[in-house]
């Protein structure tokens, strides 16, 4: 049986060894000490991702290459969001954090479990223009025409499918 903050070994509040519970019918790990009572919840973070679309570009869309993956694997760009900060604030920002481009509009396109990461990600069709200056994070980008973008089976690539799926003629 898999457990919540598997990586969880020991008690943040108190330093001792966490154990395995169920709780509420879902697998935990708790601290034993009842006076303590500290429980790993493992809830997913939430994540904020952006569909760009390089409006001075043609509408060209942008996907990016996170320095840590291998060539050719590309994706969208992804962040945390701040304490006290609006997902939509948040993508903009990371938009402009990642690559250099300023938020122009923002529209939401949909929230997706992500399982693998213990995320929900929340995923933006961003309107971007400007320069492109890549942060360390990412090794590089390519841009795509939109009748070209095609998505992906996984993490946010169910969100691209939506998108492209939208602009499709029925």
């Amino acid at each position: 049986m898999r457990f919540a903050a598997d990586d969880w070994r020991y008690c943040p509040r108190c330093a001792g060894p966490l154990v395995d519970a169920l709780i509420g019918d879902l697998p935990r790990r708790r601290c034993p000490d009842v006076a303590c009572g500290f429980i790993a919840w493992g809830n997913p973070v939430p994540v904020v991702c952006a569909l760009i679309e390089c409006v001075d570009r043609e509408g060209q869309m942008l996907l990016a290459r996170n320095a840590a993956w291998p060539a050719g694997q590309f994706a969208l760009v992804t962040g945390f969001l701040e304490r006290d900060e609006a997902p939509e604030v948040a993508v903009a920002r990371e938009v402009k954090e990642e690559t250099g481009l300023d938020a122009q509009a923002v529209h939401w396109i949909g929230n997706y479990g992500f399982a693998e990461a213990n995320q929900v990600l929340m995923v933006y069709h961003v309107e971007a223009s400007g320069e492109i200056a890549l942060n360390d994070e990412l090794a590089e980008v390519k841009l795509i025409a939109k009748d070209k973008l095609k998505g992906w089976p996984r993490g946010t690539g169910f969100a691209v499918l939506d998108w492209v799926a939208r602009r499709e003629p029925a």
